[in-house]
């Protein structure tokens, strides 16, 4: 175009013709272009169906997540207030992987983003979830048109790429503060046409997705795709296709005063001489004291969690030093503490087939919003185990098991101590609320860790689940259907 007559230019642009005319163009150029293309709501409202699987939840770390089958997804989104809602309807797709869900039936979740609060709404209240606010933060601002506001108020750059029929895409690229970094690849009809990002990760340090929009149409004026995929950590993650779209709609939702005001809690409950239950929170930590040292059962969620679950801990018996932290199973929400871990010179204890990929995580360090690890400079110190490994000293033994045949983790992780008779677990059985009438059928996960605990031979009085109140072995028993033998 350099030496064109602007007559000239200006017929060419008008024309159609796209961007080998418009390479000159800087971002904010291409980007108010394809905002004029999609249009500019303020809300949009939409729904589909299709299939999801669950990022962190893999069976076997390092394979592909779980699969859900999506019966419905609605997801509300207002980028003038930076908040969104999300309903989903779904079922498991396989039997093998984590995630929380019923081994058989529907879920249903209704979750909240507003600013920097995140929740989720079950029939009984709003529970707090400061830890999913990063993950929809970035889910809002990829959308095909949160991407376009995003990249304008981040300065973004522009470079020119071809895509795979051979026609140009503009790749605008950006940084959310904090959040995470984006190129958005915008087509020559001034489309988003694929979005990739990376986000900080509580295990993996940062997480790639990739999202691709395609078959759009036009709803009012408002261009949206009818089919949306992600890939994450290396697999899928969605496949939605995308039934109704509302541009415009109501999206207003109001911040309950419980989320507002939440915050992190650590209490210790000393269950016996020189062992601590850790809890305050949706996931639960053991602390074990040693001759001269302790152990830790769990790190889980993230910085957040357990930063101050070890800080707590350190207490507990000043002058000694946190030497192990025992992780039950590679899930990112029982595993997303354990960089904050291994930041505080902890050796992290693993299954065997979850060493090589914890010290990949481990390894990988976020740029985007750096994290205890990170500004630790430390080299996280893994420790794989088999089938079974003792640690013991002349104050006590600690006993860690595998779970076998399980389906909820390849590598599941349980912890006794026959001193005290205690067993520690997480995910194979959270104790019901008192009075509650046990499942029918019968909870296959608790089933498993009866058949395991018997299997094992292991006299246990109390179980300390890492979800849940401190039980006794026959509250487990009673849940699972079965008769404690005498």
């Amino acid at each position: 175009m350099i030496g064109r007559p602007l007559a000239t230019a200006a017929i060419l642009l008008f024309a159609g013709t796209a961007f080998p005319v418009l390479a000159q163009d800087s971002a904010a150029a291409v980007l108010k272009r394809a905002s004029a293309a999609m249009g500019e709501p303020k809300t949009i409202r939409y729904s589909g169906d299709g299939t999801g699987w669950t990022f962190g939840q893999a069976f076997q770390p390092g394979k592909a997540w779980p699969k859900i089958d999506i019966q419905s997804q609605t997801r509300t989104l207002n980028y003038a207030s930076g908040s969104m809602r999300e309903e989903i309807a779904f079922s498991r797709g396989e039997p093998q992987g984590g995630g929380g869900y019923p081994l058989s039936g529907q879920q249903k979740n209704d979750q909240y983003l507003s600013g920097s609060y995140a929740w989720n709404v079950t029939p009984a209240m709003a529970v707090p979830g400061s830890r999913f606010v990063n993950d929809r933060t970035h889910q809002l601002w990829i959308t095909p048109h949160g991407i376009l506001a995003a990249a304008a108020r981040n300065n973004a750059t522009v470079s020119w790429t071809a895509s795979k029929g051979g026609k140009s895409l503009a790749a605008v690229s950006f940084t959310e503060p904090g959040k995470f970094s984006a190129t958005a690849f915008i087509n020559d009809d001034y489309l988003v046409e694929r979005v990739e990002s990376r986000v900080p990760d509580t295990v993996l340090g940062e997480s790639a997705m990739t999202t691709v929009y395609s078959n759009y149409r036009d709803y009012n004026g408002v261009k949206f795709p009818g089919r949306i995929q992600q890939a994450a950590g290396g697999f899928p993650v969605l496949d939605l296709t995308v039934k109704e779209v509302q541009p415009n709609a109501p999206a207003e939702f109001a911040l309950p005063d419980n989320v507002r005001t939440a915050v992190e809690r650590v209490t210790t409950e000393k269950v016996s001489d020189g062992v601590w239950f850790v809890a305050g929170g949706s996931h639960n930590s053991v602390a074990i004291e040693m001759k001269d040292h302790l152990i830790l059962v769990e790190a889980p969620l993230n910085d957040a969690r357990s930063g101050p679950v070890v800080e707590e801990v350190k207490k507990l018996a000043p002058g000694k030093p946190i030497r192990y932290v025992i992780n039950s199973h590679a899930h990112f929400d029982h595993a997303g503490g354990l960089r904050a871990a291994a930041a505080a010179g902890a050796t992290v204890v693993v299954h065997a087939n979850s060493k090589a990929y914890f010290e990949r995580a481990f390894a990988t360090h976020s740029k985007i919003a750096p994290d205890l690890l990170t500004k630790s400079k430390r080299k996280a110190k893994v420790l794989a185990m088999n089938n079974r490994m003792i640690l013991k000293d002349a104050t006590r033994e600690v006993q860690i098991m595998n779970i076998v045949e399980s389906n909820h983790a390849a590598g599941f992780l349980m912890v006794y101590l026959p001193k005290e008779k205690f067993l520690i677990e997480a995910d194979a059985y959270t104790p019901q609320p008192p009075g509650a009438k046990p499942p029918s059928p019968a909870n296959a996960n608790n089933v498993n860790l009866v058949v395991n605990i018997e299997g094992f031979q292991l006299a246990v009085d109390k179980i300390l689940p890492l979800h849940g109140r401190v039980v006794t072995l026959a509250d487990l028993y009673t849940t699972a259907g079965r008769t404690q033998p005498k």
